[in-house]
Order: structure tokens, then sequence, then C-alpha cells
């Protein structure tokens, strides 16, 4: 057996290692693949000012980024992007939304939305709490 350690992105590695996690879910829940989400906010010029992305499955919306161009905070964007996509993650079944953002980023705005705090990293020095949400659809 050989090992290998990388500090370089590999797509074909990355891709296989993602059709293995796939190969073993669909063997334990069924064959259900992941579909992209994703939620712009643009000006009138084209510029992107927002976004909410990530993917459902297994009746689950997962958040991976959410972005608010810092001009354009504190108008609403954010909220109304989220809005657009959990409307989105609803219609495709999911029963559920989740996301993990660091303390010093967004855990309030989250709340505002209705997402509990189900859990935090905390405890290494010079790191920020990571804080892990949930929101229930139903």
């Amino acid at each position: 057996m050989k090992f290998e350690v990388s500090n370089e992105s590999n797509p074909a590695v990355f891709d296989a290692l993602v059709d293995g996690v796939r190969a073993y879910n669909h063997e334990l829940l069924g064959k259900e693949l992941s579909k992209p989400l994703c939620a712009v906010g643009r000006d009138d010029a084209g510029k992107l000012l927002g976004g909410v992305a990530g993917r459902t499955i297994y009746k689950q919306f997962l958040i991976e980024v959410v972005w608010v161009d810092k001009a354009a905070r504190g108008s609403g964007l954010g909220r109304r992007l989220m809005a657009l996509a959990e409307t989105e993650a609803r219609q495709r079944g999911c029963v559920a939304a989740q996301v993990d953002t660091l303390a010093l980023q967004a855990p309030d705005f989250y709340g505002k939305l209705g997402f509990e705090v189900i859990g935090r990293v905390t405890g290494i020095p010079g790191i920020p709490e990571r804080v892990f949400l949930l929101k229930r659809y139903q």
C-alpha cells in the first residue's frame, strides 16, 4: 500500500472519493444524487451583491456558503436570498436546512431566520468558535 499527501486540489481524486461515499450511501439509504441550489442577487449592472449556495440531498438543504457584499449588508438582501433558496429546497422535498459558521460571522443572522444551534466547536486557541445550526421545515 502507498500513501500520499498533497497540497494541491485534485478534482479526479476528489470526485472518486465522492463517488465512493455516494455508493456507500446508496447501499444504506437508496439512490439519490445531490442537486446544486444557488440563489444570487445582482445590481442593475450585473455585479454580484450576494448569494446562497449549497445542495439538496436526502431531504436536506446543505448550505455551503452565504455571502453579502459589504455595501449591501443590513439591506435585507441576505434574508431575501435565504428565503428564495429555502423555498426552492422545500419544493424539492427538503424537511430541514443545515449550515455551519464561525461565531464572528453570522450565527445571529441564522437565528433570526429560525435556525437553532445544534453544536459548537470551542476551545481551540486562536480559532473562533464554530457554530452548527439546523432549521426544520416541519
